[in-house]
């Protein structure tokens, strides 16, 4: 959706013309340039000796003359005239008339000392017309030099306002990028940042600082110079920093790490210059430079090892920091979600003294972000936004203001007057796997292949007694890829994960292929998905967490480093010997195998309940996880009567 900036409305037809003054003084000056370049159109260069002679001769029947010049018009002689040395006028009736050869000329005048003889010749009748010119004045001289720099100087202002933002670009190539926001204009306060206390509370000094730095000097304290804030991208980074600002109610300047970086050298340095210069016009003040690392890489990461212009900004931005003269009043606040790519001198005291972490927000936080962005939307009395809170477990403030949105856009959508939970539900599915695509045809056999595979994820999910609960099961495609999918929610946030989890994990993603097999008899390339996952956590647990005893608690493998970051590519990966790999793999296949048996074996005890699930999966397309639990207990119960002969699973048998 495109939202029309009022102050810029869309085309509506030509403007008409109007006159400006510019194109006037334009005009004029063109029509002076013109004028004095034709003035000399058709006119014979003569040299000041053959004028005489002309004079002489009587064949110059008029001049005006100045103080510089002699400019006039003579009868020209025919070829022949020339030829014989004939000087005679040549007259009507013999060989044309005087008209026809009349010349114009012009000729540079000697000074009026040496010009006796023309003043005898003028006095004798030797010319029929003679006129004198007044000496041109300064003014004259004065348009006459500045003509050709005022021309200039007006084709550039048309030239520059014809280009636009080109031209005022190309112009200000040195001059800072950076958005200037006033006391007035920052409304942002702490009470619009959810989630992040912690963070909040580390930045509360910088705002006291800034609002009575006599205090704080009394102390002999000193404010740290710049605050890092880092945190994985949507956590709210920037809307702290404004928030900061509009607390300290001081000038805000915000720019981004790539505005420095230009194609042209010694550019991006010298708008750091002008940013801090500006900043300390206006402090007490905040800067605030938005995805530092865009600057702020480790030095030296190319291969080369050259000094480029990226090295050129960050050496500008560590003097202003922390240079020979001291930005009092000027606090940096700095935003990335890199920070192992950082070069070192940024984050060493006296330059970024402090790092803010901003993480990922827990069940509290992200129902206070909720009622932050439900703020102005109409809620239905049924929406708990503490159940919405559980259901977007890894969600981000970004991600949760988005749902907020989707679900005020499908209401508007519906025509309603009020959000329900029913929109809620729907943007969170819409978030995570994307819209539905009712469009895209499946047949019947595919789709019955689909519910068995989700219902296989589903049933093995439900009977561990660690994995994460199931929230639904739907086979209505979603997204780009997604021909169905089983969603689980954990119980509570997790920031550690046991052996026996990850187990029940690789468990629950081989359920989808073991169930396809159990009743088709073959299995398809719908299981592209979990197989990676599969592999990627038993290669962990046994390389990188030590969860194998025939390996040993040994961190075999790590994280990898980006390449270019200097450092990381000079360090060397820890190297193993032929057994050691061959005993990887082996624990890889072993955990994947134990997983593999143990799903298979619970899937056969469950086979019955199994079609039932997908024969109801393919009725309604989607089931709730208490539709789920409600028939999973209700076939528990069945089969647990005296005499029933069933074989499923009790609750206790978990």
């Amino acid at each position: 959706m495109t939202v029309q900036d009022p102050k810029k409305p869309g085309k509506k037809g030509p403007k008409p013309f109007r006159i400006s003054f510019g194109y006037v003084i334009l005009a004029f000056l063109i029509l002076m340039l013109l004028t004095s370049v034709f003035k000399n159109v058709g006119v014979k260069e003569l040299p000041y000796s053959e004028f005489k002679e002309l004079v002489r001769n009587g064949r110059v029947k008029s001049v005006s003359m100045s103080e510089t010049e002699i400019r006039g018009e003579y009868l020209e002689a025919s070829e022949e005239g020339d030829k014989e040395g004939d000087k005679e006028v040549v007259k009507d009736g013999e060989g044309g008339s005087e008209e026809e050869k009349l010349t114009r000329f012009r000729t540079i005048r000697l000074p009026q000392t040496k010009d006796e003889e023309l003043v005898r010749l003028i006095n004798e009748g030797k010319i029929e017309k003679v006129e004198g010119k007044p000496p041109a004045g300064m003014g004259g001289l004065f348009l006459l030099l500045l003509l050709p720099v005022i021309l200039l100087g007006v084709l550039w202002y048309f030239g520059m306002r014809r280009m636009g933002a080109m031209g005022q670009q190309f112009v200000s190539f040195g001059r800072s990028k950076a958005k200037v926001l006033a006391e007035k204009d920052t409304q942002t306060t702490f009470d619009d940042v959810a989630a992040c206390e912690e963070a909040k509370e580390e930045l509360r000094e910088i705002i006291q600082y800034l609002r009575e730095p006599k205090k704080f000097q009394a102390l002999g304290a000193k404010v740290p110079k710049g605050v890092l804030l880092v945190g994985p991208p949507g956590t709210g980074k920037t809307l702290l920093a404004r928030a900061v600002a509009g607390e300290a109610k001081v000038h805000f300047f915000t720019i981004s790490g790539s505005d420095f970086v230009e194609m042209f050298v010694g550019v991006g340095a010298a708008r750091v210059r002008d940013l801090f210069s500006q900043a300390k016009s206006k402090r007490p003040c905040i800067v605030f430079i938005d995805e530092i690392d865009a600057v702020g890489r480790h030095r030296g990461a190319g291969l080369g090892g050259g000094h480029d212009e990226r090295e050129q900004t960050l050496n500008a931005l560590l003097v202003e920091l922390d240079g020979f003269e001291a930005n009092k009043g000027v606090i940096i606040i700095a935003a990335t979600n890199r920070p192992d790519v950082l070069d070192p001198a940024l984050l060493r005291p006296g330059r970024f003294d402090r790092q803010v972490v901003l993480d990922m927000p827990e069940a509290k936080g992200r129902e206070a972000i909720l009622k932050v962005h439900s703020r102005g939307k109409p809620l239905a009395p049924e929406v708990d936004l503490t159940v919405l809170a559980k259901r977007t477990p890894g969600f981000t403030g970004a991600d949760l203001a988005n749902v907020m949105n989707e679900a005020a856009l499908l209401t508007g959508r519906k025509n309603g007057t009020v959000i329900t939970m029913v929109e809620l539900e729907d943007a969170i599915d819409r978030v995570v796997a994307g819209p539905e695509r009712k469009s895209k045809l499946i047949g019947p056999e595919e789709k019955r292949v689909i519910a068995y595979h989700e219902i296989g994820h589903a049933l093995t999910a439900s009977r561990l007694p660690h994995a994460d609960r199931v929230h639904k099961i739907s086979i209505v495609p979603r997204g780009t890829a997604a021909l169905g999918y089983t969603l689980q929610l954990p119980e509570d946030d997790q920031h550690l994960i046991s052996r026996s989890q990850l187990m029940d994990r690789i468990s629950v993603a081989l359920g989808g292929r073991i169930a396809e097999e159990l009743v088709m008899g073959d299995i398809s390339t719908g299981a592209q998905n979990d197989l990676e996952r599969v592999t990627d956590l038993a290669r962990s647990m046994v390389c990188r967490y030590g969860m194998s005893d025939a390996v040993g608690p040994m961190a075999l493998e790590r994280s990898d480093g980006a390449v270019f970051l200097g450092k990381e590519f000079t360090q060397t990966k820890a190297q193993f010997s032929p057994q050691t790999l061959e005993k990887i793999d082996q624990e890889i296949s072993r955990v994947v195998s134990e997983a593999y048996d143990r799903t298979r074996e619970i899937l056969q005890k469950d086979r019955k309940l199994m079609d039932q699930l997908a024969e109801r999966l393919m009725e309604k397309e989607v089931i709730d996880g208490k539709e789920l639990t409600e028939m999973i207990r209700k076939n528990d119960e069945r089969n647990s009567r005296p005499g029933s002969g069933g074989e499923g699973q009790t609750e206790e048998s978990r």
